[in-house]
Order: C-alpha cells, then sequence, then structure tokens
C-alpha cells in the first residue's frame, strides 16, 4: 500500500535527526563507520571464518569505489551505515561463493545454455517483462533473495520455503522505510526475479553503484574496464545458483546490459538479447525521478539538475548503441528482438507469443495461465502512479526530443505526449 503523506513526512524528520546527529558525532572525532577497506575484509573473514576471497581484482574496483564514496558521494550518517552494512554482507556472500565453489566442484561443471537477457533503455518495461517471462516454470530468473542470500547453493526441494525468504523480506522493509517512494516507482519482493547488477555487485564492477550514489570517478573507471571478467564473475554465479535448482533456461535483465553487449556475448555468445523502446523523454524523466529517490536514501542532499544531466548522457550512449547493434550484420540480428513499450502494455501476452516464435520456445498451457494470473495480481500502477517530468529536472523536452531523435526515428517509437 502506497505510504500516506504524514508518514512520509514523519520517517522524513526521523531521517534528518538521525543525520544531524550522525554529523555531531563525526564532528566529536567519532570515525566508527569509516571506510576502510583493510578493517571491512577483516571484518568479512571474521563473520564467515573464511579467508579466501577468490581472485584479487575486485579489490581495486572496491578501491576506486571507496574513494569516490568518500570524495564525492557526500554520503549522510544513514548513508554510511546502508553502505558499510551492504560492503559487509557482499564481501561476507563472496568468500562463501568461493568455499562452496571449492566444497561443491560441481558448480564449475554447470552449462548456462540460451539464456535470455532483457534489456534496453531504463524504465521501458524491463522489469515487467522480466517478471512476466519469469512465470514460465521452464524458466528459472535469479529471485532477490538468492541474490542477496546465495549461500549455500539454493535447493529444488526447499527453494520456495527458504528461511532466506523471509531473513530478504525483512530486509526490504528496512528498504521501504527507508525509500517510502520506493514501491511506486519500482516493483520488488523477496521472491520476484532481481536484475543482473545485484548479481555482479558482488565483484564490485557492477553499474549499481553510479544508480544508488554520485560516484562520476568510478563510474569513468568502471566505463574504461573491460566488460568480459564482469560476466564470467556473473555466469559462476548463475552456476552456483542453478547447481541444485535448474530450469531449462536463465532469463536475466538489467538496462546496463545494453551499455556492455560485447563482454555479455564473449561469455554467453548463444544468448538471445531481448530489447525494449521507449520514447526516451518519458524514459529521461522516468530514469531521474527514480534515481532521485534511490540516491536521497543515502545523501542529505541531490543535485536534480546535474544528475538529470547524467543520466541523459548514459542513456544517450545507450540509445546510440541499441542503434549500433541493430546496424549490426551477421548472426547477431538472429539473436536480437525488439519489444517497444507501449505494445507490451498493450498486449503482453501477444507480445510473449512473438518472443517465444522469434527465439524457437515453446510456450505451454502452464506457462500462460501462470502469466495470465500473474498479470491479473499485478495491474499497472499497483504501488501507486509514478509521477515525474523533465522540466522539474532542468531538461527542455524540445531540446531533448531533437537529442534522441535518431532514435526514435530508427525504431519508429511514436512519442508519449
Amino acid at each position: 500500500m502506497p505510504m500516506s503523506q504524514p508518514d512520509r513526512l514523519n520517517r522524513s524528520r526521523l531521517l534528518r535527526l538521525i543525520n544531524t546527529a550522525g554529523r555531531r558525532l563525526a564532528k566529536n572525532g567519532f570515525s566508527f563507520l569509516r571506510l576502510d577497506e583493510k578493517a571491512l575484509l577483516d571484518r568479512a573473514r571474521e563473520q564467515t571464518g573464511l579467508d579466501d576471497f577468490g581472485d584479487d581484482l575486485f579489490q581495486e574496483a572496491m578501491r576506486v569505489l571507496f574513494r569516490a564514496y568518500e570524495t564525492e558521494a557526500e554520503l549522510s550518517f544513514v548513508g554510511r551505515i546502508c553502505v558499510r552494512g551492504d560492503t559487509l554482507r557482499l564481501l561476507s556472500n563472496r568468500l562463501r561463493l568461493v568455499a562452496d565453489r571449492r566444497r561443491y566442484p560441481g558448480i564449475a561443471d554447470e552449462v548456462i545454455r540460451r539464456p535470455l537477457f532483457i534489456t534496453g533503455l531504463p524504465r521501458s518495461g524491463t522489469t515487467f517483462l522480466h517478471a512476466l517471462l519469469a512465470q514460465d516454470p521452464a524458466h528459472r530468473a535469479p529471485q532477490v533473495w538468492e541474490v542477496m542470500y546465495p549461500s549455500p547453493p539454493p535447493e529444488r526441494a526447499s527453494y520456495a520455503a527458504n528461511s532466506r525468504i523471509t531473513t530478504t523480506a525483512r530486509q526490504l522493509k528496512w528498504l521501504d522505510w527507508l525509500m517510502p517512494d520506493f514501491e511506486t516507482v519500482h516493483l520488488i519482493d523477496a521472491r520476484l526475479p532481481q536484475e543482473c547488477i545485484a548479481i555482479t555487485s558482488h565483484d564490485f564492477r557492477s553499474y549499481t553503484f553510479e544508480s544508488m550514489y554520485t560516484v562520476p570517478s568510478y563510474r569513468a573507471w568502471h566505463d574504461r574496464q573491460d566488460k568480459r571478467p564482469e560476466y564470467e564473475f556473473h555466469r559462476h554465479f548463475l552456476q552456483h545458483l542453478q547447481w541444485r535448482c535448474p530450469g531449462q533456461r536463465w532469463v536475466l535483465k538489467a538496462p546496463s546490459h545494453l551499455l556492455a553487449l560485447e563482454g555479455l556475448l564473449q561469455v554467453y555468445p548463444d544468448a538471445g538479447i531481448i530489447l525494449t523502446h521507449r520514447d526516451p523523454l518519458k524514459v529521461l524523466a522516468s530514469c531521474a525521478s527514480f534515481t532521485e529517490v534511490l540516491r536521497s536514501a543515502f545523501t542529505e542532499q541531490v543535485n536534480k539538475a546535474a544528475l538529470a544531466r547524467e543520466v541523459r548522457q548514459r542513456w544517450e550512449e545507450g540509445a546510440g548503441l541499441a542503434v549500433k547493434y541493430r546496424q549490426a550484420q551477421g548472426d547477431l540480428q538472429q539473436q536480437l528482438f525488439d519489444v517497444h513499450y507501449a505494445e507490451l502494455l498493450r498486449a503482453p501476452m501477444s507480445m510473449v507469443r512473438r518472443i517465444y516464435t522469434h527465439f524457437d520456445l515453446e510456450l505451454s498451457a502452464a506457462a500462460e495461465m501462470a502469466m495470465e494470473r500473474f498479470l491479473l495480481a499485478n495491474p499497472k500502477n499497483k504501488g501507486g502512479v509514478h509521477r515525474y517530468s523533465l522540466e522539474e529536472f532542468g531538461l527542455n523536452p524540445a531540446e531533448e526530443r531533437r537529442r534522441f531523435q535518431f532514435y526514435l526515428d530508427f525504431f519508429g517509437i511514436e512519442p508519449e505526449g
């Protein structure tokens, strides 16, 4: 149920009080929330009783990220608590993943066959389509709970009743408290599919960090990196999840895959890529608003105009890559399928059938029934209406229309009014 305005105001006041108290403690010399790389690595070892993090490439990424946290992100007291806690979770998970892989050699023998990746501009139906396709019993999608707490490897027999589901649900209640507008802008639940940036965040080379924090130096560093190692880690994670709980194929999702398709296809050469498309003006306004919701939980002040320029630059690049990949010759064209947001919302099951036909998949009666149930249970705006505009972020609609006209023309996208 969407949160009432009085509840929002009360929680905002409480967060301000906590952050003010934190600032005073910091001024008096308290540094117990310092983001110290060695201290956090040692703490994760202590928590798990393990000491092997696997390859050490992640440490360079973590170092760059920590420097950006300290010099650019302007973390609030609550934000610092969250960053420290989440970093410990990621490091502890990483230690356990490495230990599990050593304990169970069969994990490394798992083969990931013909996965489907949903990508495209953000806020263009990727989450909705991911959740819809995941209803097919033949499909395997990483659920939120098993990405947050992947060890030990999940088992088919206990999958639906795993105690980690309850643990994750409690964590999401904290998220709801910290970000009262989150459920309006994004569908999330312990048992719903999770997107791939939450997987790669365990390697600290992930687009998740630039979404949640203002870390331009980390973003610039990450953009320069070869993405193949990132997807090798991603494949290892999927092997871990499917070892005792397989499906016929993985269905995966992240808008950021569009920015790294070369690395993705090096690791998954037989992947099917579903490209979603929407009017970029709606994308920019919605994505800027969503990013503001995320970052506001961790910093005391968000520069909306700077945030919007950052979002625009990122997804102008993404739109250009979508055109580039569609213009490419060869087998890649058979691996791509375009989904227009308006068509998806207007007739979701019709779009599903077209996707299955394109990738030569069987749509069973059980899958259709499960998808229909999902559609009935999750109507549009279930979490409330998400309101946003370009103007509130200092962007000029006419200028942005001109900037993205190449993308609209190439894919034949109708403006949304």
